[in-house]
């Protein structure tokens, strides 16, 4: 068996999800904004297209579960992400082509960000179970907070570096730069994974007895206490953090009259503060090793407290006024969420090989697309929240003070979830498996 990754290796497996961030950050922020601005059509159309991509990410158990039965995660990776990269050419290409034949273009930019979602799905969930079974125990703590950094990275490149290239917008450079950011990120996947895995399987193929149909795999593994719980975890959590991205800004211009600008600065220090709270994941992680693993319970917990509290503030703030320290809350809102979010996909990485074994790859496709779909219904619902406080309440400041405080009860129900999660065994199954010689 291959001996457990170090840095580097764990530097060269983060380079994937920079790549699949790269990619996504693309059609999710440059072609929505060409349809918004310079199509003029709809903000609904690009809203329902990323709904597609997230809709799709409901599949990650089914591919999760192809890896397992192959007893391979290298081709689920690459095949991942060449999907994924031709599902953002031909998003472009579709986006081009709304300018002059709108009905054949949305077509073709359903059939692109279905195959995002696939591919994003195909190859995140056999990442994070390759990242899992090649790392030490003492070091996945530290090794889930890296490459969910350079994810970070990859869309702070992708967007400074195409932002530049796309002026002056054309249709032809849009659809050249999305080739191009999709050849990159393809090469960049190919040379994070390739020999990580190994010249041959790291486990057999399962066996014909062994291969159970998927319905069966799925429902053994929602069986498993811990799994279940630790899903409706993910959900609950991810449903909150995601329920703040479309009303801060707007909260902070319409409550307490900060302009655009000020607004920016503002969900930047929030970023700001996911980042350092990862950082800090990372960073306990390496220092304490393997004994970190018995404290991501607690991480996970004080996240979400440290969050909900946050959310609390924010709910009380319009009744302080000009006074209140609205940047300092942003920021501290912004460490829990990386925080718990780092603990969480921690979490995610010391659990998978608990349970029936040959199901780490259903197990964490079911944890993605709980994900998923937290993500990709959290904005909405967060925004819808809002309006309808506005409707039934009338004044804004006290809509959002209503919406940021049931968004603090979400977090805290989460907490208290987390608290019955078990701690992950130190000695587990998967650990052995990378270990033995």
């Amino acid at each position: 068996m291959p001996a457990p990754l170090g840095w580097p290796g764990i530097l060269r497996l983060g380079l994937v999800q920079t790549a699949l961030g790269a990619i996504v950050v693309l059609t999710t922020s440059a072609l929505n904004r060409v349809m918004v601005v310079e199509l003029a059509l709809p903000a609904t159309l690009p809203g329902l297209l990323v709904g597609i991509h997230y809709a799709l990410q409901m599949l990650r158990p089914r591919w999760g579960y192809g890896s397992d039965m192959g007893g391979r995660r290298t081709p689920w990776i690459l095949g991942g992400t060449a999907v994924l990269g031709l599902g953002g050419v031909l998003a472009a290409a579709a986006t081009a082509l709304m300018g002059s034949a709108l009905l054949p273009g949305v077509a073709l930019a359903v059939l692109a960000f279905a195959m995002i979602g696939l591919g994003v799905g195909a190859a995140g969930t056999s990442l994070l179970v390759l990242l899992a079974l090649r790392v030490d125990e003492s070091r996945r703590a530290a090794a889930a907070s890296i490459v969910w950094i350079m994810m970070i990275a990859g869309f702070i490149l992708t967007t400074a570096i195409a932002g530049r290239l796309l002026d002056p917008f054309s249709p032809e450079r849009l659809v050249a730069v999305s080739a191009g950011v999709s050849a990159i990120a393809f090469l960049l996947a190919l040379a994070g994974v390739l020999g990580i895995e190994g010249p041959s399987p790291m486990r057999a193929p399962a066996e014909a007895a062994a291969r159970p149909p998927f319905r069966r795999a799925l429902a053994e593994v929602w069986a498993e206490p811990q799994a279940r719980r630790f899903t409706v975890f993910v959900f609950l959590s991810m449903l909150a953090y995601s329920a703040q991205d479309l009303i801060l800004e707007p909260f902070a211009g319409a409550v307490f009259g900060r302009t655009l600008g000020e607004s920016t600065q503002l969900s930047s220090l929030q970023n700001g503060g996911t980042l350092a709270g990862m950082v800090l994941v990372a960073l306990a992680g390496s220092a304490f090793g393997g004994r970190f693993a018995s404290t991501l319970r607690g991480w996970m917990v004080g996240g979400c407290i440290l969050a909900a509290a946050a959310l609390i503030t924010l709910a009380a703030g319009p009744s302080v006024g000009a006074a209140f320290p609205l940047a300092t809350v942003f920021c501290v809102l912004g460490l829990g969420n990386g925080i718990f979010a780092a603990a969480a996909i921690a979490s995610m990485m010391q659990m998978v090989g608990e349970g029936r074994e040959r199901r780490e790859g259903t197990r964490m496709g079911i944890w993605g697309a709980a994900q998923a779909v937290a993500f990709g219904t959290g904005g909405l619902i967060g925004a819808a929240a809002v309006d309808l406080a506005r409707l039934l309440l009338g004044a804004p400041h006290a809509a959002y003070s209503v919406v940021f405080a049931i968004d603090a009860a979400i977090f805290i129900a989460a907490a208290v979830l987390a608290t019955r999660i078990a701690r992950p065994r130190p000695a587990a199954g998967l650990h052995r498996m990378i270990t033995a010689q």
